[in-house]
């Protein structure tokens, strides 16, 4: 079992950065893709980054792209989200996942683990 913890949101202006963090309990950590994803209110949840287990694959959705940044530490066992030049349309709830099969993973189906979310509201 993994649990995930996110830490990081908060309240930002337009154009402000913030990053986002999350630590994994477990030895495994390492294994495993990790993913960042986010829900607006009354939207679906999407699929903003993903990162292989290696660090050497990683996926941006086109609406970030250019501006997030995601990485991890797999001696620390966190992964993160580096956000820069926020919109006021980045503002949702970020969850971060992992998945087992530790290769590149976009769906959320193939994502094992999640963490409760961190909240991110970018005022215009």
């Amino acid at each position: 079992q993994v649990q995930l913890v996110e830490s990081g949101g908060g309240l930002v202006q337009a154009g402000g950065s913030l990053r986002l963090s999350c630590t994994a309990s477990g030895r495994t950590f390492s294994s495993y893709a990790m993913g960042w994803f986010r829900q607006a209110p009354g939207k679906e949840r999407e699929i903003v980054a993903a990162i292989s287990w290696t660090g050497g694959f990683t996926y941006y959705a086109d609406s970030v792209k250019g501006r997030f940044t995601i990485s991890r530490d797999n001696a620390k066992n966190t992964v993160y989200l580096q956000m820069n030049s926020l919109k006021p349309e980045d503002t949702a709830n970020y969850y971060c996942a992992a998945a087992r099969r530790g290769v590149l993973a976009r769906g959320e189906y193939e994502y094992d683990y999640w963490g409760q979310g961190t909240q991110v509201t970018v005022s215009s």
